[in-house]
């Protein structure tokens, strides 16, 4: 399997300040890891750097066969639109219905034809349970169901590398199974997948490699270790 990320050495800062330094991270196709921490331990800059976000200040970066330390401003766009990504606070338009939420989507990346835009969102609310919630407005749904629609919408361009960040963050016991379950599901089916959690009991219940951040640094880590770095 090929690497979808592949960092060496690589530093990053926030403000003129190291977050995190000597990061060695690699993630292959098909593969799920957790990045756990404290909160400000550099997780979402991690995060933020692998969709072009926040720059490389040093090292050597390789998302998606894209060079992160001298990609140009216009290739951006290319790289994420490889890249899907799932966010705690759902960043979902509120005047627009569940369906227009993923046309605007759909119509941005440059799907033209409208019955294969309509069969790609039939597919995507299917494989989060939520064919029957297509007419709802966001303020109708759950954060439960919020949230299966923001994945359902990292997922419309069958992307190579999904990252999400908190992704069961606001959510009760079961509903954060659920989606912890579908995200070890797109792994199996190919796609790379990144998780940021402080969910440690779900790192236990569905195992996967785990890294911590911790004192700028980014380190493999089991459930045991990154407990103590909650």
């Amino acid at each position: 399997m090929s690497d979808v990320i592949n960092y060496s050495g690589v530093v990053l800062h926030r403000k003129e300040i190291v977050v995190l330094e000597d990061v060695d991270f690699k993630v292959e196709e098909g593969s799920l890891v957790y990045l756990t921490g404290k909160v400000g331990s550099g997780k979402s800059t991690l995060l933020k750097s692998i969709y072009a976000e926040t720059p490389i200040a040093a090292g050597q970066a390789e998302v998606l066969g894209y060079d992160l330390t001298t990609i140009k401003r216009r290739y951006v766009p290319f790289l994420r639109r490889g890249i899907g990504i799932v966010f705690q606070d759902f960043r979902l338009l509120p005047d627009r219905s569940v369906y227009d939420n993923l046309l605007f989507v759909l119509k941005a990346t440059g799907w033209k034809d409208k019955a294969e835009r309509e069969q790609r969102i039939a597919e995507v609310l299917h494989e989060v349970g939520m064919s029957n919630k297509s007419y709802k407005m966001p303020h109708e749904l759950s954060g439960g169901e919020q949230q299966r629609i923001v994945l359902a919408r990292a997922m419309l361009n069958r992307p190579q590398l999904l990252l999400a960040d908190e992704p069961t963050g606001n959510l009760d016991p079961e509903t954060a199974t659920l989606i912890i379950r579908r995200l070890h599901e797109i792994a199996a089916q190919g796609t790379a997948v990144v998780v940021a959690t402080h969910n440690l009991s779900l790192i236990s219940q569905f195992p996967a490699p785990t890294y911590t951040c911790a004192n700028h640094r980014l380190s493999p880590a089991s459930v045991e270790s990154a407990q103590e770095n909650k």
